[in-house]
């Protein structure tokens, strides 16, 4: 994807050179390392897509970092929280310094992203603020959520997608609709393209759902099963429970069984005999289906948004 590469160098570019601060350096210096692991930089280059339809991508460019800035707390927290050792396949920050260290580090990261999403027009800043701290109050409503789900016997469908909704898809919309905006948006337009990010966000964590079972682990980059080993409540896990209940398969004896590949393959042949693995493909269809009918609100012509369309087939498509 040309369009894609382009913004994702565009805004490399400003990873490369970004100075958030120097001393006291174990403040600053997990920032920095956090921020320069990588990663595919899909909600930056969002933003920068949304600007890019009215105009020039770059004048979205701090806001883009605020949402990249904000990505990244909420990674140093949330890997704090999982005791997870590593990120991206490198130490996670409270591994290579401490936990104080990634906890005050990750609280300054998101006073920073509130000064990067700030510089814009006075007339846009109410919007864009209100916009930003509904979204990280719901990105920190679907992580208790998520936590929450642990010690539950069973989780309704519903109160599942709308989880991973908070948790993933409201900073996709966010990002879409702060760059709309920053770029010159009606209200109207910014709302429909922020639904267009939701719903494909919604698809896309479905779609890393699947993969997580059926995916090729060369492709996917990382172990296949690890949410079945872990008994994690996806949205495979949650229909197969409640399909298992109506054709008298114990499904418990399943969850029961010690956390190796056994499990995993266990797992994979039930989803099959349910269906539930279609029932996956499904909905991820469907979302995916959703967004591009929100994008169809917009009033720009087709060949506008022919790259946004084109990002939405690419990362409808994705094995990774």
């Amino acid at each position: 994807m040309k369009d894609l590469a382009a913004l994702q160098a565009l805004f490399q570019k400003e990873i490369d050179a970004l100075q958030l601060g120097l001393a006291p350096d174990k403040l600053y210096d997990p920032m920095h390392y956090i921020m320069n692991l990588g990663g595919k930089r899909l909600r930056p280059v969002l933003a920068l897509m949304g600007a890019g339809l009215y105009g020039d991508p770059s004048k979205a460019m701090p806001q883009a970092m605020a949402i990249e800035l904000f990505h990244n707390f909420s990674l140093i927290h949330d890997d704090i929280m999982d005791a997870a050792p590593l990120r991206r396949g490198q130490d996670t920050v409270h591994m290579k310094w401490d936990e104080n260290i990634g906890i005050l580090s990750g609280d300054g990261m998101l006073v920073k992203a509130y000064q990067y999403v700030a510089q814009c027009s006075q007339k846009l800043l109410p919007e864009v603020l209100a916009t930003f701290s509904k979204t990280a109050m719901e990105v920190c409503e679907g992580q208790q959520m998520d936590m929450d789900f642990e010690t539950m016997d069973q989780v309704p469908l519903d109160m599942y997608i709308n989880m991973i909704q908070f948790k993933t898809s409201v900073l996709l919309g966010c990002a879409m609709k702060i760059g709309a905006l920053v770029g010159g948006a009606t209200e109207e337009d910014a709302e429909a393209l922020y639904e267009f990010a939701l719903l494909l966000g919604t698809s896309f964590q479905i779609k890393d759902d699947y993969l997580d079972v059926y995916g090729d682990p060369e492709k996917f980059g990382k172990q296949v099963g690890g949410d079945i080993l872990s008994n994690k409540k996806t949205l495979l896990w949650i229909e197969a429970e409640k399909r298992a209940a109506l054709q008298r398969i114990d499904f418990s004896e399943y969850a029961a069984m010690p956390p190796n590949e056994d499990k995993v393959e266990s797992f994979q042949e039930l989803y099959k005999i349910l269906d539930v693995d279609a029932f996956a493909k499904s909905e991820i269809d469907r979302y995916y289906q959703l967004s591009l009918e929100a994008l169809d609100k917009v009033s720009l012509d087709l060949q506008t948004l022919a790259p946004l369309k084109e990002f939405a087939q690419w990362l409808h498509g994705r094995e990774s």
